[in-house]
């Protein structure tokens, strides 16, 4: 697996200290009292709820333990960096495809990666080909579909509409 970075937004470290909230404050303690109850119920050999709870208990435990080193290690970025108008981590850009269509991305840590909002990792090989870019740069990138051109037309540090 290749090293993925240790960046990532403010928005997203709140997103991943939420879920690990979440997680320790409430889902665990109410799975905890799930299996506490079946486990009363009698023979846990073939109680379902007891099974299934405990398997889930593992689930969660396993994600605190993963969210807890991986807040441990990630650096939050915090302010833009002073060269508007070129293509760093944090950055929300508009681009030209080759077909004439315009879409928006925003260059995030491999954390918070969401295709549907438009977040791409700074690892991901459209990421790799966006930075250090500048507005009107024509830029190659080389994807599983093959290469495409696009044209970065906006950079900006604020949600592009």
């Amino acid at each position: 697996m290749a090293k993925q970075s240790n960046y990532i937004t403010p928005e997203g470290a709140k997103k991943l200290r939420d879920e690990l909230t979440w997680l320790w404050k409430e889902e665990r303690p109410r799975v905890t009292q799930g299996v506490s109850d079946a486990a009363a119920e009698g023979d846990r050999s073939e109680n379902a709820e007891y099974i299934y709870g405990k398997k889930r208990l593992r689930e969660i435990d396993r994600r605190i333990r993963f969210l807890t080193q991986r807040l441990d290690h990630l650096t939050v970025v915090e302010d833009p960096p002073p060269a508007n108008g070129k293509v760093f981590f944090g950055a929300w850009i508009r681009l030209e495809t080759e077909e004439g269509d315009e879409v928006v991305y925003r260059v995030v840590g491999p954390d918070e990666t969401d295709a549907s909002k438009g977040f791409i990792s700074i690892d991901s090989p459209m990421g790799k080909a966006l930075l250090g870019r500048s507005e009107g740069d024509e830029v190659p990138v080389r994807r599983p579909a093959g290469e495409a051109v696009f044209t970065v037309l906006e950079v900006a540090y604020q949600p592009i509409s």
